[in-house]
């Protein structure tokens, strides 16, 4: 009996203390086990992880057949019109499916996920939604929504840590054929080679993928896989203020998990079919856009009205020195 409450309190001793009031998952994606979660059903806006759904529609479509890896995708003017991040393909331009999802998962682009929805949607980027979000329904993603492929601004967009676990369990069980795509911290397209934003794949050990995303409304996500001695861990971070910050957090879980899972896997019985949604309506997404965005712009202001004073003083003392 000692022997039991000592290992628990071993447990209890290794949780990450440390980690930020904001959603986040680590978890086995084997098993679905849950090493560590906090807040996990909490409102939040998916930004590009959005792409991942956009993906995994993709793949079904290769795996029945109906496109192919080299099946050539046109820009559509609606693609064209896209903001950044993108590729910037010329209206009619084409790319094949293959480098198209290297484009949408290494440099989040925005034009190309429109590119793959009217593709695989027949024409109608519409079409392909209602996909992403039937099959949300079908893999238990019960508090997301879609309403684009690529995680562009709309406050209806909403998404859950716990989902986008569930997500990325189902991509990497479903589709293993496709676990290189998102190991990739670069893609060539044209002349041009374009870097991942997942910068734990240059800095993390074991690291294998998956996603990055950003918008003001949601702060910075990431869900970021990694393998070590062939135990794969993956987790789910949203909300954090910086991109430093978002790798950190994911390092921290991820190295805690690699640290706990054996414990865990002996005391714990936490799993992501298991973790239940709390009763009652969900409070709505946070906002992050002043706390982030406003208030960089207002920094930056700040910092040119000092150069601009800086500059005027210069030229009185070169006057008063003349």
């Amino acid at each position: 009996m000692r022997a039991l409450y000592f290992v628990v309190a071993l447990v209890a001793a290794l949780l990450p203390k440390s980690l930020a009031a904001e959603p986040a998952i680590v978890f086995d994606p084997k098993d679905g086990q849950v090493i560590y979660a906090e807040e996990p059903h909490r409102l939040w806006h998916p930004a590009s992880l959005t792409k991942l759904m956009t993906a995994y529609v993709v793949f079904e479509e290769l795996k029945k057949g109906t496109i192919k890896l080299k099946t050539k995708i046109k820009c559509s003017k609606n693609a064209n019109a896209e903001p950044a991040s993108k590729i910037g393909l010329a209206v009619g331009s084409k790319m094949s499916v293959d480098l198209a999802l290297k484009a949408l998962i290494v440099k989040s682009a925005n034009d190309v996920a429109v590119m793959l929805a009217e593709a695989v949607g027949k024409g109608s980027e519409e079409r392909f939604i209602r996909r992403m979000n039937a099959t949300a329904k079908r893999l238990g993603m019960t508090r997301s929504r879609f309403v684009n492929p690529n995680g562009l601004p709309d406050r209806r967009q909403i998404t859950t840590a716990h989902d986008m676990a569930l997500l990325a369990q189902a991509i990497i069980h479903d589709f293993p054929e496709h676990a290189a795509l998102f190991k990739l911290a670069k893609v060539k397209i044209g002349r041009r080679t374009l870097s991942s934003y997942n910068s734990l794949l240059r800095t993390f050990e074991g690291a294998d993928g998956m996603k990055t995303g950003f918008v003001c409304a949601s702060g910075y996500n990431i869900v970021a896989s990694a393998t070590r001695s062939d135990k794969r861990l993956v987790s789910v971070v949203l909300g954090s203020r910086s991109s430093g910050a978002r790798r950190l957090r994911a390092e921290k879980l991820l190295e805690h998990g690699f640290n706990t899972y054996i414990w865990k896997a002996l005391f714990a019985n936490q799993n992501l079919a298991s973790l239940e949604v709390p009763p009652g309506k969900a409070k709505p997404p946070l906002n992050l856009r002043k706390k982030i965005c406003d208030r960089r712009r207002a920094r930056a202001h700040k910092k040119k009205r000092r150069k601009k004073r800086k500059v005027r003083r210069k030229k009185k003392r070169k006057k008063s020195s003349g």
